[in-house]
């Protein structure tokens, strides 16, 4: 397996068009889409979704970027310190690097100030999100494909990735120790195929279970099913830093907290009677 496309599309004079940016905002757009038919089917303007998605896509892009820049990058010369020293480069998300978790948290915390702002029903809405993301994120991840990134150890299994020296992150890009013929985890694979059962579950059951489940139901289960796939796929990790002397990193500390906090939120909910309409 290896990238069959050059990753910029086009180019004319300044102007540059990366499948990483189709790729990303591809997945964005078919998020909103799923969302918006969600709040339709549950009697709310589907426009209100198209309305809000600016207002959390900034925020959350900025919160991605940080976020990898600052906690997930490898410390040293070639993560971190590179991007200390070149501030420039923190701004320029096309070259890849972004985190989902702070997109997560930044996005959210712009859908939770814009629902207060407009009074929207919040659970109807975080859940119509929560349904949609797993797609999007299925779709975007294959940015990381284009772009030579997001893999993990070698492999000799037939589904390895080739990745050239220029894309390789120590020890990986000396050529001695791991030729040109080595392959690579996939790990954008593993986790799109993750984010599409996901997708393809959370949509089961809201149909199937929509007489049993309640508002923010779908958005637990988001903060289940997501991470406990990230934490499995984090161990195999090679551009991120861990804690000294441990396998684990804080993309396993947040993953562990979501899914507790979760699936126990979502356990005592549903141990107490729904509560009756006024």
């Amino acid at each position: 397996m290896y990238p069959p496309i050059d990753p910029i599309l086009l180019e004319l004079g300044p102007f540059v068009l990366r499948w990483y940016g189709i790729l990303v905002v591809g997945g964005v757009m078919l998020a909103a889409w799923v969302a918006a038919r969600y709040v339709a089917r549950h009697g709310q303007d589907p426009d209100t979704v198209w309305d809000l998605l600016l207002w959390i896509l900034v925020p959350g892009l900025i919160g991605a970027r940080l976020y990898y820049v600052f906690i997930q990058s490898p410390r040293g010369a070639e993560g971190l310190g590179y991007y200390l020293s070149n501030p420039w480069a923190i701004l320029q998300i096309w070259t890849g690097g972004i985190h989902i978790f702070g997109g997560v948290i930044f996005g959210g915390l712009a859908l939770i100030l814009y629902a207060r702002w407009r009074r929207l029903n919040l659970p109807l809405y975080t859940d119509a999100i929560a349904l949609g993301m797993p797609l999007g994120q299925a779709v975007g991840r294959w940015a990381n494909f284009i772009n030579q990134e997001l893999y993990g150890p070698p492999t000799t299994l037939p589904w390895g990735l080739r990745i050239d020296a220029a894309h390789r992150i120590p020890p990986y890009n000396d050529l001695t120790l791991f030729p040109e013929s080595v392959r690579f985890h996939p790990l954008f694979l593993y986790e799109s195929l993750w984010n599409f059962i996901g997708f393809g579950l959370l949509l089961w059951i809201s149909r199937r279970f929509a007489d049993k489940l309640r508002p923010g139901d779908l958005t637990l289960l988001y903060f289940i099913w997501y991470p406990l796939g990230r934490f499995g796929i984090e161990f195999l990790r090679t551009d991120s830093w861990f804690f000294a002397g441990t396998p684990f990193n804080v993309v396993h500390l947040l993953s562990a907290i979501a899914v507790i906090g979760a699936g126990t939120a979502l356990i005592l909910r549903h141990r107490r009677p729904a509560a009756r309409p006024a």
